[in-house]
């Protein structure tokens, strides 16, 4: 009986030490995130970006690529543009070539490991292959609808560009494309695609793991900060209450609103801070 008694007692005692702080066993690792500006679009409309807007406004649009670095990668989401074509329909300035734009952050063409095209719009896709030893990762809905079906109809490819297309297939014959098999995947660790607000056949958005938590890039699932501020949908979606769920979602995955990046609000240049004015560290 007092044996009894006495292991009774130590258990008692053994529940009443505090337990030792576990640390967080989430190991991925931790990225910076740079919003690297090379060119402006001038004299844009807004209602091209914000739904209802007044057609009467015209913004400098940023042109942005946003360089994540970690864990033995430098990735660049999206890729820019620089075909010839594309000079003689918009009004650019300040223009150079994204694999030289990131030399401002310290990096070449050939460094870059990995690109994540959020959609192919031509001032998003145009310029992946400027880098000729990354990874092309793209969502495989996108590729296979703009690589196909898009081109039976007159109306169903707008601001894709046929030269990117036929890019993206080469480098996909090469062995070069990724293809992100739908929404909510962790293509390497700490580097989520989750599927957008319609804004092409299969857009996508990043989540980046960084020190102060999650940062979104929305690229054009979110134009301009005014889009969230206001929860307005972008004006080019085929489906804007998607666009304004995944507004939601964005707010609910990023650590705080304010890292959540809108795809040309030059904004990000003045919110945030870097070595050189077209070169912001998103913290």
């Amino acid at each position: 009986m007092s044996r009894h008694r006495g292991t009774y007692t130590l258990c008692v005692a053994l529940a009443l030490v505090p337990l030792a702080w576990t640390p967080d066993t989430d190991d991925k690792p931790l990225y910076t995130v740079d919003a690297v500006r090379y060119g402006t679009l001038a004299d844009f409309s807004v209602r091209g970006l914000v739904q209802g807007a007044d057609p009467s406004r015209k913004m400098d649009i940023a042109m942005v690529v946003w360089l994540v670095r970690g864990a033995g990668h430098n990735i660049l989401v999206d890729a820019g543009f620089y075909r010839r074509q594309f000079f003689e329909h918009w009004n650019v300035k300040d223009f150079k070539k994204p694999s030289e734009a990131i030399g401002a952050a310290g990096l070449k063409p050939e460094d870059i490991t990995d690109v994540i095209v959020t959609h192919m719009h031509w001032d998003h896709a145009d310029g992946a292959d400027l880098f000729p030893k990354a990874k092309i990762w793209v969502q495989r809905d996108e590729y296979t609808y703009y690589t196909g079906e898009a081109w039976h109809g007159a109306r169903t490819h707008g601001g894709i560009e046929p030269d990117d297309v036929l890019s993206f297939v080469k480098m996909n014959i090469d062995g070069r494309v990724g293809f992100v098999e739908g929404d909510g995947k962790e293509i390497m660790p700490g580097i989520t695609c989750y599927t957008g607000g319609k804004h092409t056949y299969a857009s996508q958005y990043v989540g980046v793991k960084t020190a102060k938590g999650i940062v979104i890039l929305a690229s054009d699932n979110v134009y301009l900060y005014e889009n969230l501020e206001k929860h307005l949908p972008i004006a080019q979606s085929l489906d804007q209450e998607s666009n304004l769920r995944a507004q939601d979602r964005m707010r609910k995955l990023a650590a705080e609103e304010r890292l959540i990046v809108p795809g040309h609000d030059p904004a990000q240049f003045t919110r945030f801070h870097g070595p050189a004015p077209t070169v912001v560290r998103i913290e």
